[in-house]
């Protein structure tokens, strides 16, 4: 059975298919943001909130999240986090 990892406002991503989570605010990540939006790889979870964290899969799809890298890796973990 796969696991799925809420990213906030119901959405959710396989487990098993995120390679890494990572903080939007550099330079790198802003660019492989536009990349995947030229590409149609680019999936936003926001819900039109402050993005906050950016997942990347194993597929090449770039997901924004509005919650916390923080929340999303303790998720991953499965621990619980308090907000």
């Amino acid at each position: 059975m796969q696991k799925l990892i809420n990213i906030g406002f119901g959405n959710v991503v396989l487990q098993s298919r995120v390679v890494a989570v990572v903080s939007p605010s550099s330079s790198p990540m802003k660019r492989l943001r536009e990349t995947a939006k030229d590409g149609n790889n680019l999936v936003d979870a926001t819900e039109g909130r402050k993005t906050r964290s950016v997942i990347i899969t194993d597929s090449g799809h770039i997901i924004l999240s509005a919650l916390n890298t923080s929340t999303i890796i303790a998720r991953l973990e499965g621990k619980e986090q308090q907000t």
